[in-house]
């Protein structure tokens, strides 16, 4: 009995002791079952943009830390959005530690802007706000600053990826190029590949510096060393999106068909992409008839029209005389144009 008791009387003394010491307060944790979050302020909140200005600042945001009752490593990440969507898919920017602040120039803020599709030359409401969370927790909620409310209008800025591959010798400074027409990060192009020379890589620049290859499941990495392919030979329309990193090859061609083509109504003639002038074009020897173009050898999608203006399924296009005729055709412009030559 005298043992048993001791034995205990040190367990009991061990504890208060540990109880005593966890009681300092330099030594207490204590989180908060809620954060409190921290409060975010910006320069400006009306933005014109525009292109001469772009290596000048538009705009920074300030904030505080946010408080969740001890010192943690927090996680925070800019959030924008479209007004009156509630951020149900915000555009995010995952910030360094410890930073306080984020400054962009007008270029860069623009690049932002039109990555979240907001139309180019008109005013639109934005919505951004600071998501503060514990770095590795899922215990505990993140919070959310209070929302800045900013009136935005970006400009229009063009930007490309190129297509060096077997089909053009690997030469990236002569490569096809793929487009996006407001730099929204997601670029697309059509490119012909030859029997034998489907391989390619995707480069932000007309060098081997950086290039994105084949990661699998559709998804590219710059670190990924394989190379991108279609499935065979044939026109294309290939399609990157660089916020997610996937790619898409479709197969896309157009040709002219008619009773004033070689092959009349029942085999097209193909068209060549130019990607430069986004147009279709073909030289050939028509007779007397009509013709359409359409997508892909198959009626489903076919354009007619007349007077140079292109109808989607419209009427045939009349033919009037026999020679030898360079045909162009344009979804840009919605054009078509019949050249004797």
């Amino acid at each position: 009995m005298k043992a048993y008791f001791i034995k205990n009387i040190g367990i009991l003394g061990l504890l208060l002791f540990l109880f005593s010491a966890c009681e300092k307060d330099e030594d207490r944790i204590i989180a908060r079952a809620e954060g409190v979050a921290a409060s975010l302020a910006a320069s400006e909140n009306t933005l014109i943009l525009q292109k001469e200005n772009a290596e000048e600042e538009a705009i920074s945001f300030t904030w505080n830390k946010a408080d969740f009752g001890f010192n943690a490593a927090l996680t925070n990440t800019l959030q924008f959005a479209v007004a009156g969507t509630n951020f149900a898919s915000p555009r995010e920017v995952v910030l360094p530690a410890n930073t306080l602040s984020r400054e962009y120039s007008v270029i860069n803020f623009n690049a932002l802007l039109l990555a979240m599709n907001l139309p180019t030359g008109t005013n639109s409401e934005v919505q951004v706000r600071l998501k503060s969370e514990i770095a590795n927790s899922e215990a505990i909620a993140p919070v959310y600053s209070n929302a800045v409310n900013l009136t935005v209008n970006p400009y229009p800025l063009i930007s490309f990826m190129y297509v060096p591959g077997a089909y053009q010798g690997w030469n990236p400074a002569t490569a096809d190029s793929l487009i996006s027409p407001t730099s929204n990060g997601i670029y697309s192009g059509v490119i012909s590949f030859p029997a034998g020379s489907t391989e390619f890589k995707i480069t932000p620049a007309k060098s081997w510096d950086n290039a994105y290859g084949d990661a699998g499941g559709g998804a590219v990495s710059t670190a990924a060393g394989d190379n991108l392919k279609v499935p065979a030979a044939g026109t294309y329309r290939l399609t990157l999106n660089t916020n997610d990193n996937t790619f898409t090859a479709d197969r896309y061609s157009w040709g002219v068909i008619g009773d004033a083509t070689p092959g009349g109504w029942d085999t097209d003639t193909d068209m060549a992409y130019n990607n430069g002038t986004q147009t279709w074009s073909v030289t050939v020897n028509l007779v007397p008839g009509s013709i359409k173009f359409r997508l892909n050898d198959d009626w489903g999608t076919n354009y007619g029209g007349s007077n140079g203006n292109l109808a989607n399924a419209g009427d045939n296009i009349s033919v009037a005389s026999a020679g030898t005729y360079k045909i162009t055709f344009s979804l840009v412009t919605n054009t078509y144009t019949l050249e004797r030559q």
